[in-house]
């Protein structure tokens, strides 16, 4: 395996590239550069392709499979909650005690949200920190879970949309969550 030295830019749109969790900056580029046809994941849109739009509000009858609504959990985190938020890793935190408390039976599933040679949920504190040395672990607010903090913001959107998928939300419903960051 060779090294190559890039700046910071191009390494955070590198990442920003990322559309699986674990997902190596090798596997980024095979897939940008040579094309879906040759690499191991799926091909990205390009950011000219998919534009960002204000998430629309859920609406009440697109159910998940497990009896909750993206409406529910929207409705339980306020715009202005969010805001006055003031850092990235705390609306990070909300967001996730949301959905815990929209789906306390099967919040469990998060746990198996796992990176490359990192967990990134866990029960306590000392379970994340024996999976890297960095991790920064934080309690996710009014529940028993804890999760790493020290991430970057797309990593942190992928951990949500991967949470929401694995609560029983579908995609859009996923996106919306993850827009909340």
């Amino acid at each position: 395996m060779k090294t190559i030295e890039i700046d910071e830019e191009l390494y955070q749109y590198i990442a920003s590239q990322t559309q699986q969790i674990g997902e190596s900056a090798s596997q980024i580029l095979r897939r940008l550069l040579l094309g879906a046809a040759d690499a191991s994941v799926p091909a990205v849109e390009s950011p000219q392709e998919s534009a960002v739009a204000e998430p629309a509000p859920a609406k009440a009858n697109n159910k998940t499979s497990n009896s909750g609504t993206a409406a529910s959990v929207l409705d339980r985190i306020s715009r202005q909650d969010l805001q006055a938020e003031s850092s990235i890793v705390g609306r990070f935190l909300l967001i996730l005690s949301a959905l815990a408390k929209a789906h306390p039976a099967d919040f469990a599933k998060v746990l198996e949200i796992k990176g490359r040679d990192r967990q990134y949920f866990g029960r306590n504190e000392a379970e994340l920190l024996q999976t890297g040395s960095s991790t920064n672990p934080k309690a996710i607010p009014e529940t028993d879970f804890w999760v790493i903090s020290n991430s970057n913001t797309t990593r942190k959107k992928m951990m949500l949309t991967e949470a929401a998928l694995k609560l029983g939300y579908n995609e859009q419903q996923a996106e919306q969550i993850r827009d909340l960051l």
